[in-house]
């Protein structure tokens, strides 16, 4: 399973249009990802790429903004740590509900207070976190060994690379730099879903 996780500084070209080229693509989900901006923004961003996901059927997973989902009737949301526990009690009405992990006790706490999946990351050396140690596959193993939720691993992930992370346990992939910034995001996805 592919997730695309958003990042606009990373976009050359049109955002929406790059939203577009990802969601004919066919992913399990986009995350729209876009944390610096004012939530009244992000409610603007979203609309427009919600239009376009359903569009081609892709989920539409909002990010960090909890009422501008629940505005625009968007079943899937994904929160850092901190925030999942900053809004414990005020998630059960959405499907799906994705938390970013980044230990084994995060990944159980997660698990047990309702996240409905767990990215983990970053697996491999990756630019978007550059200069941070990566936490390799034996902590991709330990976090799937540690819960039954299924986890997304993240973070310098390569056609190459994946059936590694597929093979410690994890359930699926979450790309972000590469479908971003690379020249054909409709065929680079339908290149991973070859690999599952």
């Amino acid at each position: 399973m592919i997730i695309s996780v958003t990042n606009r500084k990373l976009c050359k070209v049109n955002f929406l249009e790059r939203i577009e080229e990802i969601a004919k693509g066919k992913p399990h989900g986009i995350i729209l990802r876009e944390k610096d901006l004012t939530e009244e923004e992000y409610t603007v961003l979203l609309e427009a790429c919600n239009a376009i996901c359903e569009t081609y059927a892709v989920p539409l997973i909002a990010h960090t903004y909890l009422h501008a989902a629940e505005k625009l009737n968007i079943q899937c949301i994904h929160f850092s740590m901190t925030d999942f526990l900053k809004h414990q009690g005020a998630v059960e009405t959405f499907q799906q509900v994705g938390v970013s992990i980044h230990s084994v006790e995060e990944a159980k706490q997660a698990a047990s207070l309702g996240a409905t999946y767990l990215t983990s990351g970053h697996i491999f050396a990756t630019n978007s976190k550059k200069g941070l140690p990566s936490r390799g596959l034996e902590f991709v193993k330990a976090v799937c060994d540690a819960t039954t939720v299924p986890v997304f691993a993240i973070g310098g992930l390569t056609e190459e690379t994946v059936p590694l992370v597929i093979s410690a346990g994890a359930t699926g992939i979450c790309i972000m730099s590469e479908l971003m910034a690379c020249q054909n995001p409709t065929e680079s996805i339908i290149r991973y879903h070859q690999i599952f």
